[in-house]
């Protein structure tokens, strides 16, 4: 029968790590036997940087700590060695990490997990761990938006160069290889035809005020 004492310091140890663990995005579970000391400080290490909770904790405070959670099932995951990792920021950071360092010291291996309040299976876990992180896919994200802009700098900048290259002033030279003329020039060349139908107009207004002429004349006669 354990002392008092130990049943207050493990009621403890349970209610420090259920308030680490009710704000976890993801848990995942690792078995890390034949881990050296090197491979343990290079592996926190790097957890550390990137924001991931790693810790050994034996399995009864765990398990005690997860029927408080509301989190069941895991019975026999929790046996032999067990260490868990968490993020309370990215649901994929536990799992892409944890991943990543079985496949590199071969001998730890992850056991299985739980995202929210649900139980996930190894091979679930291995899946969610092969997703992008968050600022990666925001990344992703980001690129896909300015990729259009940054073709079209692209373009415009190879179109300049090209017509650099060949001696040409606009763009409809460089694409049919003849000069297009100026609006100044196209009004230049309109401009008879203007003034030609002027002229028509004008030939036109003297021909009908001739007609009327005589017409007036022959009415004062009459009135004579």
């Amino acid at each position: 029968m354990p002392s008092e004492k130990i049943l207050v310091r493990k009621k403890k140890q349970v209610e420090s790590l259920v308030k680490e663990l009710q704000a976890a995005e993801s848990i995942v579970l690792t078995d890390y036997k034949g881990l050296t000391v090197a491979q343990d400080t290079e592996m926190r290490a790097d957890f550390r940087s990137q924001g991931l909770s790693y810790k050994v904790v034996k399995n009864s405070i765990t398990s005690r700590a997860f029927e408080k959670l509301g989190i069941e099932g895991l019975a026999e995951t929790l046996t032999g060695p067990t260490a868990i990792a968490y993020s309370s920021e990215d649901v994929v950071l536990a799992p892409r990490l944890m991943r990543k360092y079985t496949e590199k010291f071969k001998k730890m291996s992850i056991k299985g997990g739980v995202v929210g309040t649900e139980v996930y299976p190894l091979e679930k876990i291995m899946a969610l761990s092969r997703i992008e992180s968050r600022e990666g896919l925001y990344g992703q994200l980001l690129f896909m938006m300015l990729y259009p802009l940054t073709a079209f700098a692209q373009v415009s900048a190879q179109i300049v160069d090209k017509g650099n290259e060949a001696g040409v002033e606009t763009v409809a030279e460089l694409a049919f290889g003849q000069a297009v003329p100026a609006a100044a020039e196209v009004e230049e060349a309109e401009a008879p035809e203007a003034e030609e139908v002027k002229e028509e107009e004008n030939t036109t207004d003297q021909s009908e005020g001739t007609d009327e002429t005589p017409a007036s004349t022959e009415e004062e006669s009459d009135n004579e």
